[in-house]
């Protein structure tokens, strides 16, 4: 167990896309995803949304600004019998586009076509999921949904299939 996080693990991952239709890919120095390509991710901190644990770790594992498009799934697994390991995926286009790679996390950090990712023997398996799976059907966000007063939310964001995507 990670004293840290206890037993449950939420995490947020961002698929970024760019105008050039490249996806932001890093590849991390530690962990099952070590010198692979994968998508910049993270766990939520206490205060913030899954959406906004995306948008905040894609900001600080590669200097990139990014806005939420959709939320296209989600990743939950058991670890040893006793972790449960969830990360939300979100759809998300890039607003800028010089990154700035973290060298603490990561080895380095990219722009690069679908093609590039598919003949590369590094692209996590996730990765070659989310190949496959394009174009993407994601569930769209409403922001000025709240569920009301005795809840005390003060952030609310409803994903849902309107039928519009």
């Amino acid at each position: 167990m990670d004293k840290k996080r206890g037993n449950v693990w939420i995490a947020a991952a961002g698929l970024v896309v760019n105008e050039a239709d490249e996806w932001l890919v890093v590849k991390k120095k530690y962990g099952g995803l070590k010198g692979k390509w994968s998508l910049p991710a993270g766990f939520v901190q206490p205060g913030e949304t899954l959406d906004e644990a995306a948008i905040r770790e894609i900001k600080e594992e590669t200097g990139i600004d990014a806005e939420i498009v959709g939320f296209l799934g989600m990743r939950t697994g058991v670890i040893r019998n006793e972790i449960s390991d969830n990360m939300a995926i979100f759809l998300l286009r890039a607003v800028s586009d010089a990154i700035t790679v973290q060298t603490e996390e990561l080895f380095t950090a990219a722009f690069l076509s679908k093609q590039t990712l598919e003949k590369d023997a590094h692209t996590s398996r996730l990765l070659r999921y989310l190949l496959q799976s394009d174009p993407f059907h994601y569930l769209p966000f409403n922001d000025g949904m709240n569920p009301g007063e005795p809840f005390g939310y003060t952030k609310y964001r409803l994903y849902f299939n309107n039928g519009k995507n």
